[in-house]
């Protein structure tokens, strides 16, 4: 049975960001979270595919990543327009300027996770269509690479961390992490 919604933080009109690399759960805590908040989930992936009417790995075949991050950076600023929404964004939504603008505009939980726990769970549901890789490394050495480069930027927009634990777990932290905004 899901838990009532828990009173809004303070500024309950600003969106909370979900960032973090591909498969760290943004997608899953954010409806989880939007759930017990009583507000809209927005995941910017699934998103990209209905307004597009085509895959990622698609338009990157086709165009390649930077017709991609443009497409992202136009649904966030889109995204951004509306308030009060939990939203996932992809894993290298942050690598534009003007997104990480964005981000920093609403509450950001950065959801970290061990590169070996990612590749486990990115073998387990490969979803290339939606997670294509995005160098010419191995696997595991694109995860690690990635999450080096990447890493720097999540912890400078995040207004918390959220270490990698289950599902409710998680919930619990990011729940926690709200309460005490609404205390301050």
């Amino acid at each position: 049975m899901p838990s009532a919604p828990v009173s809004p933080v303070p500024d309950d009109d600003v969106n909370i960001y979900l960032i973090g690399p591909r498969a760290s759960g943004k997608t899953t805590l954010g409806a989880r979270l939007a759930e017990r908040l009583g507000r809209p989930f927005v995941d910017l992936d699934a998103l990209f595919v209905e307004r597009n009417g085509e895959t990622i790995a698609d338009l990157v075949a086709r165009e390649g990543w930077d017709a991609f991050r443009r497409a992202e950076a136009a649904i966030l600023a889109e995204t951004a327009t509306r308030r009060g929404l939990v939203v996932a964004t992809g894993g290298g939504a942050v690598l534009l300027p003007e997104n990480r603008a964005l981000l920093a505009k609403g509450r950001v939980f950065y959801l970290q996770a061990d590169p070996d726990r990612l590749a486990e769970r990115l073998l387990a549901d490969m979803n290339e269509e939606q997670r294509p890789k995005l160098t010419e490394m191995g696997f595991r050495e694109e995860i690690k690479a990635t999450l080096a480069e990447r890493e720097p930027v999540y912890l400078a927009l995040a207004n918390a961390c959220l270490p990698e634990r289950g599902p409710d777990e998680l919930l619990e932290f990011a729940l926690r992490a709200l309460a005490m905004w609404r205390k301050e």
